[in-house]
C-alpha cells in the first residue's frame, strides 16, 4: 500500500496549461487590450449624464468582465512567485503584471472623473439601469473614492508611477523575504540556513532554545538587510501620504477605514472595549509563562506550546484528517467543500526552500476557483492555518454565483469566515473525550494565544502603524528610530509580560504585512473579523444547524453593504457600540477557565 504523501502540490493548469504557453499569452494581451479600449472609449463617451447613463451602464458591463480576466492572472502569478520566489522569469512576470496594473487603473480614470462630476440625478439613473441595479452599492463606493481622486491628468501619472515606484517598493520586499535565509544555531550544535518561511513553524517548537534561536537568527538576517527594507516601509508610506495630500484625504486611517468599509467610529469603539480587557489577556500570558518556567516571557514565547506536551506532530494526512472530521460534524457544507478543494488539489503544503513565508488563499474570478498556500510542518498551530485560510476559501465558494461587482468584500469581514472555520477545528478537538488531556491543554493554550495575537499583537501592529506614518509624515524614519518605534509599540500594549531582552525590535522588517502596497493598515481588520467571528460563533452553538443559512447570507451579503450593515441585516448586531464587541471577548473568559482548570490538573 503506497504511503499518503506528508504534503500536498496544487494543480495550477486550470488558471492555464503552463506558464508563459500561447493560453497564457493570449490572456494576457487581450486583457492589455481590452483594458486600453475600455480607457479610450470611457473617454470618449465623456461626462456621465441622464441621457447617457446607459451607455455608461454598458461600460460597466465590460469592466466587469474584465475585472475577472484580471484577477485569474493576478492570482495565478502571484501563486507562482509564492510557490518559487527564485524563479526570475516568475518574478519578470510579477513586473509586468504591475505594468498591467497600471494600465487599469489608467483605463479606470475617466470613470472616476465621469462619477466624481456627475450631478445626483445622472448618478441615479446610472445606479437604477436593470443592467447595474444590483449592484448599487459598488457603484457608490466607487463615486465615494471618485471624490477623492485628483484630476484625470495627475490619477494617469500616479498610475504610471506606481510601476516603477509604489509597487516597485512592495516587489523589492517581496523578493528579499521570499529569498532570505538565516543561520539556525540549534541546541545539538547544529548549524544549518533555513528559509525565512520556516521561521514561524520554529518558533512554536516546544523547546525554547530553538525558538530563541529561530527569533535571534531571523532577526539578525533582517538586521543585514534591514536598510533597503527601511526604504521599502518608508518608500509605501510615504507614497501614500503624498498621494493622500493630493487627493483631499485629511487623515491616513480615512483611506483604512474606507477600504474595510468602517466607520473609524467603530474601530475605535472595538479597541476601547479591548483595552479595558487587556487584564484578562496580561493575567493569562502571566500563568502561561509561569507553565514554562519563566518569569517573563520572550517575543519568541507568545504562540509557543506548553511543554509538558512534548512537541507533538501531525503528518499531513493526520492534520487534514483532523481538520475533515471537525468540519463534517460541525458543519458538513465546509467539510464536503474541503474535501472537493483536497480532491482537485487547490492546495499547496510543502515545505522546501524557495518558498515566500506565510499563507494565503487566493482565486479567479474567472473560473471561480480558490488556491490556498501555506507552508506545513505538523503543529497545530499549522492544522489551524490551513482550517484558516480553507474558511477564505469556502468564503468565494459561497458567493460563487455573485457577479463580480458584487464579490468585492472588505478586509474587515473577509476575516470572518476563516476565523469561524478555525473556531470549528479548535471547539471540536477540545471537545472530544478522546482527546487526550495534553493535547486539549495544549489547544486551549492555541486559542488562547490567538485571543492575545488579536488582542494584543495586532493592537500592537496597529499602534506601531499609527506611529510610523504619524512620523514619516514629518520626513524618513531611520532604522535605529523604527526599532525604538517598535519597542515602545510592545511596552505599551503587552505592558510587562515581555521580558525587557526579549522583545522584537525587527519585528518591523519582518512582517510582511506592513509592506502590501494594495491596501493600508492590514492589521485591525483581523482584531475585528476574530471578534466578529467569535460573536458568530457563539450563536451557531447556541442556535445548531438552523444557524448555518443565516451565516452563509451573511457570508453573501460581504461584498454589498458596510461591515455595520451587513451585522445589522444578518444578526441584529449594532457594532458601533460595545455590546457586540464585550460578548465576543467574554466567550474568551469561558477558554480561560477552562484553561486553568486542565493547567491545575
Amino acid at each position: 500500500m503506497t504511503a499518503l504523501p506528508n504534503h500536498a502540490n496544487w494543480d495550477l493548469t486550470p488558471y492555464f496549461p503552463s506558464f508563459d504557453g500561447p493560453e497564457f499569452r493570449a490572456h494576457r494581451e487581450h486583457l492589455i487590450a481590452s483594458l486600453k479600449q475600455l480607457g479610450d472609449d470611457a473617454r470618449a463617451l465623456g461626462s456621465l449624464t441622464v441621457e447617457n447613463a446607459d451607455a455608461w451602464a454598458d461600460l460597466y458591463l465590460r469592466d466587469e468582465t474584465i475585472g475577472a480576466n484580471y484577477s485569474h492572472i493576478a492570482s495565478y502569478i502571484g501563486c507562482l512567485c509564492s510557490d518559487d520566489a527564485r524563479n526570475e522569469a516568475y518574478k519578470a512576470e510579477q513586473g509586468r503584471l504591475a505594468q498591467i496594473g497600471a494600465i487599469a487603473k489608467k483605463a479606470m480614470v475617466p470613470f472616476e472623473a465621469a462619477l466624481r462630476d456627475c450631478s445626483d440625478e445622472a448618478f441615479q439613473a446610472l445606479a437604477s439601469n436593470p443592467k447595474v441595479a444590483d449592484s448599487r452599492y459598488a457603484l457608490q463606493r466607487d463615486r465615494t473614492r471618485a471624490r477623492y481622486s485628483m484630476g484625470p491628468e495627475l490619477e494617469t501619472l500616479a498610475a504610471d508611477l506606481s510601476v516603477d515606484g509604489f509597487g516597485a517598493w512592495g516587489r523589492l520586499y517581496n523578493n528579499i523575504a521570499g529569498t532570505l535565509e538565516f543561520e539556525m544555531r540549534w541546541p545539538d550544535s547544529r548549524v544549518e540556513m533555513v528559509p525565512m518561511a520556516q521561521k514561524r513553524s520554529l518558533m512554536e517548537d516546544s523547546d525554547p532554545a530553538v525558538r530563541k534561536a529561530a527569533l535571534v537568527g531571523s532577526n539578525l538576517a533582517w538586521e543585514k538587510v534591514e536598510t533597503p527594507v527601511a526604504a521599502c516601509l518608508n518608500g509605501i508610506a510615504g507614497t501614500r501620504l503624498t498621494l493622500n495630500r493630493y487627493r483631499g484625504v485629511e487623515h491616513f486611517l480615512d483611506v483604512a477605514a474606507f477600504q474595510s468599509a468602517v466607520d473609524k467610529e467603530t474601530i475605535e469603539t472595538m479597541f476601547a472595549t479591548i483595552a479595558d480587557n487587556r487584564p484578562m489577556i496580561h493575567d493569562y500570558l502571566r500563568k502561561k509563562a509561569k507553565l514554562i518556567g519563566k518569569d517573563k516571557l520572550g517575543f519568541q514565547d507568545l504562540s509557543c506550546p506548553l511543554p509538558a506536551s512534548g512537541d507533538t506532530r501531525y503528518s499531513w494526512p493526520q492534520g487534514t484528517a483532523m481538520v475533515l472530521q471537525a468540519f463534517d460534524s460541525f458543519y458538513p457544507a465546509l467539510g464536503q467543500f474541503t474535501r472537493q478543494m483536497l480532491d482537485k488539489r487547490r492546495v499547496e503544503s510543502e515545505k522546501r526552500p524557495g518558498k515566500r513565508p506565510g499563507a494565503f488563499c487566493t482565486g479567479s474570478l474567472k473560473i471561480r476557483e480558490s488556491r490556498v498556500f501555506m507552508t506545513y510542518g505538523g503543529s497545530l498551530g499549522d492544522i489551524s492555518t490551513l482550517a484558516h485560510e480553507l474558511g477564505h476559501a469556502f468564503h468565494s465558494y459561497v458567493m460563487r454565483d455573485l457577479r463580480v461587482l458584487q464579490r468585492s468584500y472588505p478586509m474587515t469581514l473577509a476575516e470572518t469566515a476563516s476565523t469561524f472555520a478555525e473556531s470549528i477545528l479548535n471547539n471540536a478537538i477540545i471537545a472530544d473525550e478522546s482527546t487526550p488531556q495534553p493535547l486539549r491543554l495544549q489547544l486551549l493554550n492555541a486559542v488562547l494565544d490567538d485571543a492575545a495575537t488579536f488582542l494584543l499583537d495586532i493592537h500592537m501592529r496597529y499602534t506601531f502603524e499609527k506611529a510610523l506614518y504619524t512620523e514619516r509624515a514629518e520626513g524618513e524614519v531611520s532604522v535605529s528610530r523604527l526599532k525604538a518605534m517598535m519597542i515602545e509599540a510592545q511596552r505599551e500594549v503587552f505592558g510587562d509580560i515581555l521580558a525587557e531582552d526579549e522583545m522584537d525590535p525587527m519585528f518591523w522588517a519582518s512582517k510582511l504585512h506592513f509592506y502590501i502596497t494594495g491596501v493600508t493598515f492590514y492589521n485591525f481588520p483581523y482584531t475585528f473579523g476574530y471578534l466578529f467571528s467569535r460573536g458568530l460563533f457563539a450563536l451557531a452553538k447556541k442556535e445548531g444547524p438552523s444557524f448555518l443559512p443565516r451565516y452563509e447570507e451573511l457570508l453573501r451579503l460581504t461584498g454589498n453593504d458596510t461591515a455595520e450593515n451587513v451585522a445589522l441585516r444578518s444578526i441584529g448586531a449594532d457594532l458601533k457600540g460595545r455590546e457586540f464587541w464585550q460578548g465576543a471577548i467574554d466567550t474568551i473568559r469561558e477558554d480561560l477557565a477552562r484553561f486553568e482548570e486542565l493547567a491545575g490538573n
